[in-house]
């Protein structure tokens, strides 16, 4: 039987990206190929946590919760096989599937909406984990065809005060890209509580007026602050 570890299994608000506020259940698969310094879920990345479970359990707790979107999260869902059937079980019972994945691992799982959050720069950590991350998230061979095949935003998230050049280095892979709509590229401010991402967010709005690029919040922190399931 497929099987996975899964952190937690939460219904909220999507806090981010095209389906803004949309209720929907989350089910945050724990386990990561990369370590990003400023990681907001280090307990299914660094730290993975979480029971393995049937991916039949996984798809009861989502049914009883009776909401209709789904973001499967993580950690890095595209890394374990089991996702796949567990996508294709999700579609079965009617769900709007969202996978949320930096775009590191191609699988072809079912899904209406390939959020990608390619990583820049400002994400590598120092020690034992750079040189893996730095070579992981240069991989662009998995990120070109997931943009190929499936319905795409790419949301990456900018630090304007954090002296790493972020708007070059993204119109440079976005140059290395099949080509996406200004649109469908949605800037993030790097932050975990509010007031730092409101003023990190007035400083990318020139970036993106520029650039036709969208701006989004990270609603959840707004509402809830940073604090899990949520």
């Amino acid at each position: 039987m497929a099987r996975l570890r899964v952190a937690e299994v939460f219904t909220s608000v999507q806090g981010e990206g095209r389906w803004l506020g949309t209720p929907s259940t989350f089910v945050r698969v724990s386990g990561c190929n990369l370590r990003c310094v400023w990681c907001d879920t280090p307990y299914a990345s660094w730290r993975p946590e979480g029971p393995v479970v049937e991916v039949e359990d996984v798809v009861r707790q989502v049914s009883e919760r009776g909401v209709r979107h789904v973001v499967v999260t993580g950690g890095e869902p595209m890394l374990f096989p089991s996702v796949e059937p567990l996508t294709g079980r999700l579609r079965e019972l009617g769900h709007v599937i969202t996978i949320e994945t930096a775009g590191t691992v191609f699988r072809p799982v079912t899904c209406d909406l390939m959020s990608i959050s390619p990583k820049l720069a400002n994400s590598t950590p120092e020690g034992r984990w750079r040189e893996p991350h730095e070579r992981r998230r240069k991989d662009l061979d998995p990120l070109r065809r997931l943009v190929a095949e499936y319905d795409v935003q790419l949301k990456v998230v900018l630090d304007p005060e954090g002296g790493t050049n972020d708007v070059a280095e993204l119109e440079a892979l976005l140059a290395d890209l099949p080509p996406l709509p200004p649109d469908a590229v949605m800037v993030m401010a790097e932050g975990r509580d509010s007031e730092t991402l409101h003023r990190r967010e007035r400083l990318l709005v020139p970036i993106v007026m520029a650039r036709g690029w969208r701006l989004t919040p990270r609603f959840q922190i707004d509402l809830f602050g940073d604090t899990r399931g949520t």
